[in-house]
């Protein structure tokens, strides 16, 4: 049977769409379905269901471990970004006294010259042009006009005006950052959440008869028992930790000022929405496109690659 015509047009005068796919070059856009996008109940570093998890106050969700390994990796990043600013702060200093040595010494040697010489000898600006390689059209002295070409001319055959390949280093931040929101966070600012898990008689006997791991877990709101989905607003109660539906917290909560499972006081500051998980409708989620742009052109090989979200 005969290939679509459409697939295997390559005879036009342009591009069709999807020849412009297969050469893997410029924007790639990619609509990202549900099981790309992370569910309520996953890590936001590890992408599995938490373990003992963390929340912060703007409703990131993270594993212990995992939210401790990065506070730990950014504080060495921090410490090795200091070490080489205070390095490179030390050189710097140790140019700009090495400089205003050989001038002093440069300006000695000249007022030497002139006071026990019979020949004078050139000027520091002159000594600057000869060392600079360029007299002229006449391999005379410089003019003012060619000196001042001198110093903004890109002449990257001479010697003197390569252009110098140090990288500056800027001083780095010395606060830890949210990964997933990258706004200043401590770990004191973190507080563990609490789930209410499940425990009716048809998931004792699922998990009973199964294997039972995180990924077999559902949690419900201990208010009105209702079965937590990735379309739910939730809210936890920094306080203590509890988490419940947004309709039940926005209800009960600023009324009651105590927590619906451990009565425990608590004030309206106190409840801090979690961010929901994904459904993958575009009602219901945002960034739900892909974007990579590639600069690799045809042949390739990266015409069938698709981009991955960031």
């Amino acid at each position: 049977m005969p290939q679509r015509h459409s697939k295997n047009n390559n005879d036009l005068a342009y591009f069709t769409y999807d020849e412009k796919k297969k050469l893997g070059y410029g924007t790639q856009r990619e609509r990202l379905g549900k099981d790309s996008i992370k569910p309520f109940d996953a890590c936001s570093l590890c992408l599995k269901p938490f373990i003992d998890p963390m929340c912060c106050h703007k409703g990131h969700v993270f594993c212990k471990e995992c939210i401790l390994e990065c506070f730990l990796a950014q504080k060495k990043d921090i410490q090795r970004r200091l070490a080489a600013h205070a390095s490179q702060k030390k050189q710097d200093k140790d140019e700009e006294e090495e400089r205003l040595m050989l001038q002093k010494a440069r300006e000695l040697d000249e007022f030497d010259q002139q006071n026990h010489s019979a020949m004078p000898r050139h000027s520091d600006k002159n000594h600057n042009q000869d060392k600079n390689g360029f007299h002229g059209a006449n391999s005379v002295k410089t003019t003012s006009f060619e000196e001042e070409a001198l110093k903004t001319m890109k002449a990257f055959w001479l010697p003197s005006a390569t252009p110098a390949a140090s990288v500056r280093v800027d001083a780095p931040e010395t606060h830890t950052v949210c990964p997933e929101g990258k706004e200043k966070l401590k770990l004191k600012n973190l507080f563990a959440i609490r789930f209410t898990e499940d425990n009716s008689e048809e998931e004792e006997k699922k998990i009973q008869s199964s294997s039972s791991s995180s990924y077999d877990k559902t949690y419900i709101c201990p208010s009105c028992k209702v079965t937590l989905t990735n379309t739910m607003s939730l809210v936890a109660l920094s306080s203590c930790g509890h988490v419940f539906c947004k309709k039940c917290g926005e209800k009960f909560m600023p009324v009651d000022k105590v927590c619906l499972v451990c009565d425990k006081p608590c004030k309206d500051r106190n409840l801090v929405g979690l961010k929901k998980g994904g459904t993958g409708f575009a009602e219901h989620d945002d960034h739900l496109e892909a974007k990579e742009y590639k600069h690799l052109g045809s042949g390739s090989g990266l015409g069938l690659v698709r981009p991955v979200k960031t």
